[in-house]
């Protein structure tokens, strides 16, 4: 894990995380049937750090340059506020994405793993990179994740800006209170 000095201040003013998918949200592997439909691994660790980060307010977005039906419906599943598929310029939609929210740069975590997401991630304020990103994303991350993409990656960026802006400690003792009900996480979501 690669940490930069700055991380945690930087984390501290996320208010929409921006994933690609292939190599962040899934391990970048691509499983055609038979028929020719696509198949897609994606990791429910990875699902759940989302899923917290929405809890606490966060918005969540993906910026990615392939078009697929098995983003589309994980994203969907997961109540991604934006989805922008088949962007090879990555630049224009995260412009897009930043202005649908009303956001500065420092305001947005870019979560990537290859050279195709650096126009978009050397723009961001807080750079988070999977555990076997690109060396040239690497290097210029605030954050380097332990994991790999699609093998819980996501979830350590998001548990990272949740602790970065306080919101671990309440969640965990959400989840460890007896009278805990599932049906509150539901509601938070809304």
């Amino acid at each position: 894990m690669k940490i930069s000095g700055d991380a945690l201040d930087r984390a501290q003013r996320v208010k929409l995380i921006i994933f690609d998918v292939d190599g962040v949200l899934t391990d970048g592997g691509i499983y055609h049937g038979a028929n020719g439909e696509l198949f897609k691994r994606f990791h429910c660790r990875d699902g759940f750090g989302i899923t917290l980060a929405h809890s606490c307010g966060l918005k969540t977005a993906i910026i990615t340059g392939r078009t697929s039906q098995m983003t589309s419906y994980r994203a969907a599943e997961l109540k991604i506020s934006a989805v922008m598929q088949g962007q090879m310029n990555k630049r224009d939609a995260y412009k897009k994405i930043k202005a649908q929210f009303d956001l500065t740069d420092d305001e947005i975590c870019y979560v990537a793993d290859d050279v195709i997401d650096l126009p978009v991630f050397v723009q961001v304020g807080f750079r988070a990179a999977v555990g076997d990103a690109a060396p040239e994303v690497i290097e210029r991350a605030h954050f380097v994740a332990n994991n790999f993409g699609g093998h819980g990656a996501v979830r350590e960026v998001a548990e990272f800006i949740l602790k970065a802006k306080g919101f671990w400690q309440a969640i965990i003792e959400r989840y460890s209170a007896p009278e805990f009900d599932d049906k509150e996480l539901t509601a938070m979501n809304q």
